[in-house]
């Protein structure tokens, strides 16, 4: 443990994909218990909510666009939040939207955007953001990835692709990153209640759930309230120096069954 100082009280929070689901549900958590947090979206006006419920609980935030396919868009919103709240110790890209297709029947640039956002965005991020955090030798990096990067779905080829990557760039980040005082996690939810996804044509949802129970991927109708996935974060970014949380994976619990039920 020799040579590791303390987390400091304040430090400063990214968190991308700020607008909704995860990432608000991320930003509301890290500011409830101190840090101050940058939440950055494309769809800024709908961070004005997010950010005046935070500064009502007595939150430090700040909220700016931000496209993470754009180098410019994460050079901008990177530099503003740390002139605003100082230098960024905790980085958590959760920026993401998915679109249901078959792999051959989606169009190959909208296949890759969906890389470009998972996979390119998160990269992007931290190419903008790790500079800093290695000249001061502490930071932590969290990636929201998915169940699915292990178990792919019918009908989200090019999602689960992405979060594999995703996931392959985080091994191999920490094994670069080893002995510079960064940490990065993967935090890997189940099915979680956000809103990606629910504006999906219904003539595709009937054959989309239909694939994914002939294929055991719809046991039961729970799922992982966002909230839990930010408590994950938490916990994460909250281990004390000198131990590395690697991998957090939240799963929605099974209901709960009558006294002497089997089914």
């Amino acid at each position: 443990m020799d040579g590791f100082t303390p987390h400091q009280d304040r430090r400063l929070a990214l968190v991308s994909g700020g607008s909704s689901g995860i990432g608000a549900a991320t930003a509301e958590a890290l500011a409830g218990i101190g840090h101050p947090v940058a939440i950055g979206a494309r769809r800024i006006e709908r961070c004005a909510p997010i950010a005046e419920t935070i500064r009502a609980k007595g939150g430090e935030v700040f909220a700016h666009p931000l496209d993470v396919t754009e180098p410019d868009s994460i050079e901008e919103f990177v530099g503003a939040a740390e002139r605003a709240l100082g230098p960024a110790e905790i980085l958590v890209a959760s920026a993401g939207e998915i679109e249901f297709s078959p792999v051959h029947a989606m169009d190959p640039e909208r296949f890759l955007r969906q890389v470009q956002l998972h996979l390119g965005g998160a990269q992007r991020l931290v190419h903008q953001v790790l500079p800093g955090m290695l000249r001061r030798q502490r930071g932590d990096v969290v990636l929201i990835s998915s169940d699915s990067a292990l178990a792919p779905r019918p009908w989200m080829g090019a999602y689960s692709a992405a979060k594999a990557g995703l996931e392959a760039m985080a091994q191999a980040m920490r094994m670069e990153l080893e002995g510079t005082g960064i940490r990065t996690c993967v935090v890997r939810p189940g099915p979680t209640a956000t809103g990606m996804g629910t504006d999906t044509d219904p003539q595709i949802l009937g054959p989309l759930l239909q694939d994914w129970t002939a294929w055991g991927f719809f046991r039961h109708m729970n799922m992982v309230p966002a909230s839990d996935v930010a408590a994950a974060v938490v916990a994460v970014v909250s281990m004390p120096r000198g131990s590395h949380l690697v991998l957090a994976e939240v799963q929605p619990e099974a209901p709960v069954r009558p006294p002497g039920s089997t089914a």
